[in-house]
């Protein structure tokens, strides 16, 4: 396996990139009672190309104006679940797709665009594009990059313990010994936060079975929770918190504001598996961290024996745009407007690519090849790219009602609260 890092900084990024909030932060000029649109977005990592692509928009569309509110990821999820049920959502709705698109679409609380997103839709990779289609209906468009989960590790704190970046479940488990040895945290792990958990029970699960272990879940089999391989991904994450991967204080660590981030470009926690998001946070608060070398990226272990091929990934294809039934019908065609003009343009791809991160679409690598940031922005679309799977994160994939038990129920089982069996019981119930 070739291990890549990088060694660039994005200087102008930090001029761009706001500091994480933990609520509400602002918003343009005009809106849906004007004749422009609404639409909330996520700080973080996302934000500088979200800002350029609807500054881009307001300066060409001054009777067209699209007003934007900023909410940190977990705020945010809280707050257009309620606002989408109570017909109070913005113009443009930001989403994961998967379960909860489906609920909306359903519901009819978003549109159908297919007739107004045709151009935009045939910019993007075909696979990504999927994912906001529903009974061959388009309902979301693709808004930003292809967001894979990797692991991300401290060069130095590697090397001080004498491991190398581990590619088998046997090595990470090694690494977990003698990284406590040199008194670093093994692991960063936003606990508080939940979701991040999801990625060890995916990459796990599709290393031991494959993709089709979920699919028989989405597919409501029942006992599907119990099936061997998400037995043994729940094990093995038992295995991997009693071996004290995660030190102690994992379960008070948030994944808003960079926090578990920060924990390895400090030096306090040596690896990190989290989404390609997290690059330009890493890039934004650690600059000389990340162009002295030391911020290191691989892929996740090899289970010996696993019926997953090595290829998969799990994450977010990207996250998804969807315009509001409820939003009035100019505010409706100044979005469909937006999202058919400015998505995936020159300057939207430019953008994301000078943001470290990778636009979902085809054909880019001379252009990628050109970038100052080769080497990881090459590393994350070779994933996308040679996937032979892309799950969506579980949290999105399934229906909101289930999906909020997956995470009680992960959350307890890394917490110790309850046993693997316990979880596939519960899990089994939800079906």
């Amino acid at each position: 396996m070739k291990l890549r890092k990088t060694g660039r900084t994005l200087a102008a990024l930090a001029a761009v990139i706001s500091a994480a909030a933990l609520s509400a932060c602002g918003s343009e000029p005009g809106g849906e009672r004007d004749g422009g649109a609404t639409a909330w977005a996520l700080t973080g990592g996302s934000e500088a190309p979200f800002r350029a692509s609807f500054d881009a928009w307001n300066e060409g569309h001054p009777d067209q104006r699209i007003s934007v509110e900023w909410y940190a990821n977990d705020a945010y999820k809280e707050k257009i679940r309620t606002a989408v049920g109570a017909g109070n959502a913005p113009t443009l709705i930001f989403s994961w797709a998967g379960g909860t698109l489906a609920d909306y679409a359903e519901g009819g609380r978003v549109t159908d665009i297919t007739a107004d997103t045709s151009d935009v839709m045939d910019r993007v990779l075909p696979s990504v594009a999927a994912s906001g289609v529903i009974d061959g209906r388009t309902y979301a468009v693709p808004n930003n990059q292809s967001q894979p989960v990797i692991l991300y590790y401290n060069e130095q704190l590697l090397a001080d313990a004498g491991v190398e970046p581990p590619t088998t479940w046997e090595e990470l488990l090694d690494a977990v010994g003698a990284l406590q040895d040199t008194g670093v945290t093994p692991i960063g792990l936003a606990g508080q936060s939940v979701w991040p958990e999801l990625m060890y029970i995916q990459y796990l699960t599709d290393r031991i079975g494959g993709p089709e272990v979920f699919q028989r879940v989405l597919d409501g089999e029942p006992g599907a929770w119990s099936d061997p391989a998400i037995l043994e991904a729940t094990t093995r994450i038992r295995e991997l918190v009693d071996a004290g991967a995660f030190g102690d204080g994992f379960a008070s660590v948030t994944a808003d504001g960079g926090a578990d981030a920060a924990l390895v470009h400090t030096g306090t926690a040596a690896m990190l598996l989290q989404g390609s998001w997290v690059y330009p946070t890493f890039v934004n608060d650690a600059p000389d961290f990340v162009a002295d070398g030391d911020l290191g990226y691989t892929t996740f272990p090899l289970i010996e024996g696993g019926a997953g091929d090595p290829s998969n990934i799990v994450g977010n294809p990207s996250n998804y745009w969807s315009v509001s039934a409820d939003a009035p019908a100019q505010s409706q065609e100044t979005a469909t407007e937006y999202l058919n003009e400015e998505l995936f343009n020159d300057e939207h791809i430019d953008a994301l690519l000078d943001n470290g991160t990778v636009p979902p679409v085809a054909g880019l690598e001379d252009r990628i090849a050109e970038h100052d940031d080769a080497d990881y922005l090459e590393f994350v679309y070779g994933m996308v790219r040679d996937a032979d799977h892309f799950q969506l994160s579980w949290d999105q994939a399934l229906p909101p009602a289930q999906a909020q038990e997956l995470l009680t129920n992960l959350s307890k089982l890394f917490l110790g609260e309850i046993t693997p069996e316990d979880f596939s019981s519960a899990m089994d119930a939800t079906l």
